[in-house]
């Protein structure tokens, strides 16, 4: 067994209706780099040229390695493809733990996926990984994470000025005891 195989085995899997929630893989970076090259990736620190890309893939792994969870890769059960990624995240310079997603390419949005996998990330940091709070981060212009966020019964509570990405808007999650925190409430 590789160390890869070991990494996919020892990383939870969640399923949703739709989704199936789990480990990066390496198949999984040419959907990755695509998405960060495009100008859909203009909220999340791209776009990026493939070298980058490669590197940003790399901290999506090594979060799990070092904070021992991650962001899971979305992979859509009627196709079998990877389209986003959600969960939780906390890396270096962040105010504090994150529930974060993406969605790679246009053709999977509009679909309610996002917020399927926002809410199992959600239940999963809340129940498995016991946080008693989350946050998301989401750029000042991106209305369509902020319309997302509000949604997910997120409040908007503040700003953070974060380095690399400039103006951030806080959004709070409800608390893990509040009404629709968990996965039974997919959108």
């Amino acid at each position: 067994m590789t160390l890869a195989d070991t990494f996919a085995a020892k990383t939870p899997v969640l399923e949703t209706p739709r989704l199936i929630l789990r480990a990066p893989r390496l198949a999984d970076f040419e959907g990755f780099a695509a998405y960060q090259a495009s100008p859909r990736s203009r909220f999340t620190g791209g776009p990026l040229d493939r070298n980058q890309a490669w590197r940003s893939f790399g901290h999506l792994v090594g979060h799990w390695v070092l904070r021992g969870y991650g962001v899971f890769v979305l992979q859509d059960r009627a196709t079998g493809a990877a389209i986003g990624t959600a969960g939780p995240w906390f890396p270096e310079g962040w105010p504090e733990p994150e529930i974060a997603w993406t969605i790679w390419d246009s053709a999977d949005e509009r679909r309610g996926l996002a917020a399927e996998a926002a809410l199992a990330t959600r239940a999963f940091a809340y129940e498995t990984l016991g946080w008693t709070r989350a946050i998301s981060l989401i750029l000042d212009g991106n209305a369509r994470s902020a319309a997302l966020a509000q949604r997910l019964g997120c409040q908007r509570e503040g700003g953070f000025e974060h380095a690399q990405f400039g103006a951030t808007a806080i959004w709070r999650h409800p608390a893990p005891d509040a009404q629709g925190a968990g996965m039974e409430a997919y959108a």
